[in-house]
């Protein structure tokens, strides 16, 4: 961004919330509970490096960080938020009505959707994406009928699958995890099922009726706090929790990855995407605030910084997969220099 552009950006912001903006020392963060962990080490690196206050980070989901972050300019709205998926389209749009217009999208990294059990639980998991799906659907196909999932233990989905209840906790709606799992885990595996690749069925219908997650107990809805779907999990060893793959490596010593279609969760197999369910991760930032918000672009900077970007830097060792070298400095470049993003089709 020019220095033009940022004093346009400020003048923009102060027409909106007149003098007030400035009076607001602290920036303000919200979104993604996966993206959460790697904004706060870069708020502390940032503290720790200026002096400046801290950022305050509040984990809200992907959609309510989304839905807070368009509702204007000015210091009672956030100056940036994390998402575990792109902004959607309807998104864009309500940050159009309310005059949020010069937006940039920041690509900060790669993630898995884990799911994983306590170290505890000695089965040694592999599930297909059809078995998620047949676990977790609201409907599901038997012999042959569309039908509310009867499903209550794993070993009924398929006999070499333990014979214990299915009990999985999970992200709500609200979550861009959730979103994630169910484009990539559940309309696919949904796919993979025979009622649905051997039937005349097309992607809308796909979309229709594969998209719910059964509501009758198996699955759990956990809320934002990826920490308590661990605690359950070391609480209870058949319990299985889907989260972000940094929630999992940062509790290696607890807890075991369930390979997805004989693949392991990693950093390898997530960068690289032959984890079936990978990811990439975003911020969004409000480029009015940029230049009246106190540090806010030098917080910006911060989080492009090779130290916590590049391989071997601290968002890495929180368990983040790393930009490739190329698509990094492109990512630097335009997100320190606030490059305007599209608008969402």
């Amino acid at each position: 961004m020019s220095y033009t552009k940022i004093t346009v950006s400020a003048l923009a912001l102060a027409a909106v919330s007149a003098t007030t903006a400035a009076a607001r020392d602290q920036i303000s963060i919200v979104g993604s509970s996966t993206v959460f962990p790697y904004t706060q080490a870069v708020s502390e690196q940032f503290a720790n490096n200026t002096g400046s206050p801290s950022p305050i980070v509040e984990s809200t989901g992907t959609g309510g960080g989304m839905q807070i972050f368009c509702e204007g300019i000015g210091e009672d709205y956030p100056d940036l938020t994390g998402a575990s998926r792109a902004m959607k389209a309807s998104e864009w749009e309500r940050c159009v009505e309310n005059g949020v217009t010069d937006v940039t999208e920041a690509l900060i990294g790669y993630d898995g959707l884990s799911m994983a059990v306590s170290r505890d639980n000695d089965y040694a998991w592999d599930l297909s994406l059809e078995e998620v799906y047949l676990a977790l659907g609201a409907e599901v196909p038997v012999d042959g009928e569309w039908i509310d999932n009867p499903y209550t233990k794993w070993s009924e989905i398929d006999s070499r699958l333990p014979d214990t209840d299915i009990v999985v906790l999970g992200p709500p709606p609200t979550s861009g995890t959730r979103d994630a799992f169910v484009e990539l885990a559940m309309r696919e595996g949904c796919k993979e099922t025979d009622y649905v690749s051997n039937g005349d069925f097309d992607k809308a219908w796909v979309k229709e009726n594969c998209s719910r997650m059964r509501t009758d107990g198996p699955f759990v809805e956990a809320g934002e706090n990826d920490n308590l779907i661990v605690q359950r999990l070391e609480s209870d060893p058949n319990a299985m929790g889907i989260f972000g793959y940094s929630f999992l490596y940062e509790n290696l010593d607890k807890l075991k990855g369930v390979n997805i279609a004989g693949v392991a969760p990693d950093a390898e197999t997530i960068g690289d995407f032959s984890y079936p369910i990978s990811r990439p991760l975003f911020f969004y930032v409000k480029n009015a605030h940029r230049g009246v918000i106190p540090n806010f672009q030098e917080f910006i900077e911060e989080y492009m910084s090779e130290d916590a970007m590049a391989p071997g830097g601290y968002l890495e060792e929180r368990g983040m997969v790393t930009l490739p070298d190329d698509l990094r400095a492109e990512t630097q470049d335009e997100v320190i220099n606030g490059a305007k993003m599209e608008p969402k089709n």
